[in-house]
């Protein structure tokens, strides 16, 4: 799993310091992709040594937040549980429509759902994307709490 790119940002997830990483090599080529060139095979690979050293560098962020992935969910676990060895939250922003429940696991907040140019981004209110907030239950599964109205337009100053 190669990324492109990464840096620090406060919208992708509420309330967080967010390290966003690119990765590359995207399956999904949506029509208006902000990203297009995400969906090349490019970059350098990311390692768990290379995010290890991504979050020394860059103390004080609360999450890492991989931005694609969606080929190597194997890879995406393992560098997953590097991240929480770091005790930060992890999240994943997916092309993909559905993901198998076992991926619940491994991340704080999930975003799912391709980019539909006519629907718009995640900060719009007739977006197809939803942004989840991953609780986990005593009995073992996990509650998916729709969070992505804290992301709209409309909404964001509320989350201040």
């Amino acid at each position: 799993m190669n990324y492109t790119t990464y840096d620090i940002v406060f919208r992708e997830i509420p309330g967080e310091v967010t390290l966003a990483i690119n990765l590359s090599n995207c399956p999904f080529r949506c029509e208006g992709c902000h990203s297009p060139e995400l969906q090349e095979d490019s970059g350098e690979p990311l390692t768990v040594e290379r995010l290890v050293e991504l979050i020394a560098q860059n103390p004080g962020i609360t999450c890492v937040c991989f931005m694609g992935g969606d080929r190597s969910l194997d890879e995406l676990k393992k560098l997953s549980r590097a991240v929480f060895a770091h005790e930060l939250k992890r999240a994943w922003y997916s092309g993909r429509s559905e993901l198998p429940q076992e991926i619940f696991a491994y991340f704080e907040y999930i975003k799912v759902g391709p980019y539909i140019k006519e629907r718009g981004p995640l900060d719009s209110e007739t977006t197809n994307q939803r942004l989840y907030q991953i609780i986990p239950q005593d009995t073992g599964c996990y509650l998916a709490k729709d969070i992505t109205a804290l992301l709209q337009k409309n909404n964001f100053r509320k989350t201040l």
